[in-house]
């Protein structure tokens, strides 16, 4: 046996009356399968992991949304009780910087695969003017609700100990300590107003996240998109989130809101101010949403995506004039060329 200069071994014996025998070893496994020929799917879980994993990078990122929003939640509130912390741990403050960073992670580990929505406002305005597949807008939409139910569970499993101390007793719930988890407007607020401030922080998202993918605008580096993200939450939280929680997003309210009701805290979270959870926080969203995305794209977007922007039939028209004649077939015999 030799050893070549390739860093290969090939064998130099040769038996009587057969053919010489070779043995190789090769130290670059690419060198024996190259990457042009691994096929799409070279295994059965790879075939179902494509179907499921656009899905399930929806599901991953509400729910890290919800772990990082609905973590911080519970943390200030709940370190303000002597029993639970020794000192407070945060404030407002750091309650806005916990939703930003949740909303921010969330897009970027989703947005590589499934575009970062995260929020079923945003994956209806992009199906309404961008062109996104309708058939993929109810499969986003329960990924993200579920996403937001398990991101909750996570999280009221983390600190039910301290629920527990805060509501005065083990099994207690009540709605002080249901706003950790869904949002609940101050009892100041009218239900027009509750409505208008989702409405209009909502919109303000999703202008923002029309604008990210503008190329005829000021869209961020790739793979950068989601600081930006980060920036907006912060802004609406600072300036529009001290009326209603700025829930902004259906599945930020309703999943965690769902979990409640599964855990002790019984209809009250629905029946709260006339259903409030309907109307304010999961119907302004989608309505807010539309608005935002539809004001961005009649009049600033110039892409093709937007129906707004789709020719009409006198465009149609001219360019079928304008348009230069194609032959039919290849010259032949004596005109070809």
């Amino acid at each position: 046996m030799s050893d070549d200069s390739n860093g290969q071994w090939a064998s130099t014996n040769q038996p009587k009356n057969k053919e010489r025998v070779s043995v190789q070893y090769v130290e670059d496994a690419s060198a024996a399968f190259p990457r042009d020929r691994i096929p799409q799917y070279p295994n059965t879980w790879s075939r179902y992991r494509a179907m499921i994993r656009e899905p399930v990078a929806e599901f991953l990122g509400v729910c890290i949304l919800i772990i990082f929003g609905s973590g911080v939640n519970c943390q200030v509130a709940l370190s303000s009780n002597s029993g639970v912390a020794s000192s407070p741990k945060g404030d407002y403050v750091s309650v806005t910087l916990g939703w930003a960073a949740g909303l921010a992670l969330g897009a970027w580990v989703s947005g590589g695969i499934s575009g970062g929505h995260i929020n079923p406002a945003v994956t209806l305005a992009l199906a309404v003017y961008r062109g996104f597949p309708w058939r993929k807008v109810p499969v986003y939409i329960i990924s993200q609700l579920l996403g937001g139910i398990m991101g909750a569970a996570f999280v009221y499993w983390n600190y039910f100990h301290a629920i527990d101390i805060f509501e005065g007793g083990k099994g207690i719930r009540t709605l002080k300590t249901a706003g950790f988890f869904g949002t609940f407007a101050l009892d100041y607020m009218s239900s027009v107003s509750c409505f208008f401030s989702e409405f209009l922080a909502t919109a303000v998202l999703v202008i923002f996240v029309f604008m990210l993918n503008d190329k005829n605008n000021s869209p961020p580096p790739a793979g950068l998109a989601p600081l930006l993200i980060f920036i907006v939450v912060i802004g609406i939280s600072a300036s529009l989130g001290m009326e209603t929680s700025f829930a902004i997003n259906p599945a930020r309210d309703l999943g965690p809101r769902l979990l409640t009701s599964m855990v002790g805290y019984g209809k009250a979270v629905y029946t709260y101010r006339n259903h409030y959870w309907i109307w304010c926080p999961v119907m302004a969203p989608f309505l807010g949403a539309l608005a935002g995305a539809g004001f961005y794209d009649l009049f600033l977007y110039t892409g093709e995506e937007s129906f707004f922007n789709r020719p009409n039939a006198a465009a149609r028209r001219n360019y079928s004039r304008n348009e230069p004649a194609r032959p039919d077939s290849f010259p032949s015999g004596s005109n070809a060329v």
